[in-house]
């Protein structure tokens, strides 16, 4: 069975925060050649996911589509982190 989307939109958050390197200092972040700031590109995704912690937590619930894009936008940028060697 599928979980509701406030769920799913938890889960993806918290896997997202578990996965990436939110904490990593900027000259870790920043050392080498640089495809795609790593720095903008995460303090970006840390707001959205925030913004969605917060709107959950005032009870909004995500549509499916919610879900899918922020499920798209962390694997772009967790792509570009590849890349650039952070990951």
């Amino acid at each position: 069975m599928k979980p509701k989307t406030p769920v799913a939109m938890q889960q993806l958050i918290q896997q997202v925060r578990e996965t990436l390197p939110f904490g990593m200092p900027e000259s870790q972040l920043c050392a080498d050649e640089c495809k795609g700031c790593s720095l903008k590109l995460l303090e970006f995704l840390d707001l959205e996911l925030m913004d969605w912690e917060d709107r959950l937590e005032k009870g909004e619930i995500p549509g499916l589509g919610d879900v899918q894009r922020m499920a798209k936008i962390s694997l772009k940028i967790r792509a570009v982190l590849d890349r650039n060697g952070v990951l």
